[in-house]
């Protein structure tokens, strides 16, 4: 069977000679007697076997992972670890009690990691990510997993076991052992990591945010859903480490976390997004990007849905006064252009302020003509008399103030749009509607006079 598709189960109905490692002086008698008092029973007999003598057991497997290279023993050694690491996650604490102080601990599950097949390359990541995660707070980045004398060679260091982690996690990220397994797996394994200084660091100086980068995408199955949330809190993680950021500010990230929260409807993934944004809007020129990729109106139609979760909804919120702060930074004509863009126009001073528009005019001819062409979209689209209202006049400024408006405005096909709202129910739709068509029809030199 390929390796690649084992199963924990399939692994763990093997018959393993214990007696044989035992006659060849590989495992010691006391050895013996554990395994086969755990080997075989049934979940709740092994628990109780935990629960009794722990540490023993523990000390065993990571023993028989050190002295015995044959491939069924190491994967089946793997297995019963991963399954009494599945039924109970606490029991990782268990590889840092103070029975195994004189084993590296570490040191088996780094080897395979590099060396063995995939069966047995995810279950040493997994085991090994979980037990670096649960070592004790004095465990510091420096520090062995045990204590080390003059005459062993030192234990593997913490420092060591994430620096090789993180390799191992790219190399997976750019190319994987296995071709569905590979990217989950590494993924998985660095969400919980990237909690660690030495992890975030090593990671940024292997480039490892590119590679996240193109998995932050829409997810629709289960799988590529949970694929995504566990990028995404990757991405959270790395919005708290400056090196990170820098990069995060000049990639793709950022329209790609906002393309994201607009389509999803997992709470769970719009919550780590909308906290990564919120770490990241007040981070140089982010805030302003922010604003430039709409997310205030994405923001507003995400508040308006029906969030359970009381801290997404304060997240929105603070994102959102956070948003604001950023645009009453821009200047006049970036307000304007962000007004514009997010469709909603109210008679702020600077749509009737001949200052604005004669310092302005130039700016409208950005992106050809883009801010003209949304207003005029906003005729067609809008259902509000007020923004109706406000994007009239401003066509009718535009026409005005700029040397060839009314040409500009006739090519763009306005007069038909502006003709349609003539006969609006508002009275101060069609008032500057009016006001726009006559502007449009005698030209600036004749128009000058009219007045709002």
């Amino acid at each position: 069977m390929d390796q690649a598709e084992l199963t924990t189960d399939q692994v763990l109905n093997r018959d393993i000679p214990w007696e044989t490692y035992m006659s060849t002086k590989l495992i010691s008698g006391t050895s013996l007697q554990l395994l086969r008092r755990y080997d075989h029973r049934s979940e709740s007999q092994r628990a109780q076997l935990l629960d009794d003598d722990g540490p023993a057991y523990v000390r065993v497997f990571v023993r028989v992972l050190r002295d015995i290279f044959k491939e069924d023993t190491v994967e089946y050694v793997l297995a019963l670890i991963d399954e009494m690491l599945t039924a109970n996650p606490k029991r990782a604490r268990l590889f840092h009690d103070n029975a195994l102080a004189d084993d590296d601990t570490y040191e088996p599950f780094l080897r395979l990691l590099r060396k063995g097949n995939w069966f047995v390359q995810e279950k040493s990541c997994k085991i090994l990510a979980l037990i670096v995660s649960v070592r004790p707070k004095n465990q510091s980045g420096a520090a062995s997993n045990g204590e080390t004398s003059n005459e062993k060679k030192p234990f593997t260091s913490i420092d060591d076991v994430l620096i090789g982690l993180v390799k191992w996690l790219c190399e997976q990220l750019k190319k994987p052992s296995h071709p569905t397994r590979g990217v989950p797996t590494a993924i998985n394994c660095l969400s919980t990591l990237l909690k660690e200084p030495v992890v975030r660091s090593s990671f940024v100086q292997a480039d490892g945010v590119k590679l996240l980068v193109p998995l932050i995408c829409p997810a629709s199955t289960q799988q590529s859903i949970q694929l995504l949330y566990e990028t995404c809190l990757c991405i959270w993680l790395l919005s708290y480490y400056e090196p990170a950021i820098e990069y995060l500010a000049t990639s793709r990230t950022l329209p790609r976390l906002i393309e994201v929260v607009k389509s999803s409807t997992k709470e769970k993934v719009v919550r780590v997004v909308v906290l990564t944004l919120k770490n990241l809007m007040s981070k140089g020129t982010l805030g302003a990007q922010m604003v430039d990729l709409q997310l205030p109106q994405v923001v507003q139609s995400l508040k308006a849905q029906a969030w359970s979760d009381e801290d997404l909804l304060e997240a929105l919120n603070s994102l959102e006064e956070g948003l604001k702060d950023n645009i009453k930074k821009l200047s006049s004509f970036d307000k304007y252009k962000q007004e514009v863009l997010l469709g909603n126009l109210d008679w702020s001073p600077m749509h009737k302020d001949p200052i604005f528009w004669r310092e302005n005019i130039t700016n409208f001819e950005e992106h050809d003509f883009q801010i003209l062409r949304v207003l005029l979209t906003i005729l067609d689209s809008s259902n509000d008399p007020r923004t109706l209202a406000v994007a009239c006049f401003d066509i009718s400024q535009f026409i005005q103030v700029h040397p060839a408006g009314r040409i500009i405005v006739t090519d763009l096909k306005a007069k038909e749009r502006v003709m349609k709202l003539m006969n609006h129910e508002s009275a101060e739709v069609t008032k500057n509607a009016l006001l726009c068509i006559q502007r449009l029809f005698l030209g600036a030199k004749y128009a000058s006079f009219l007045q709002v």
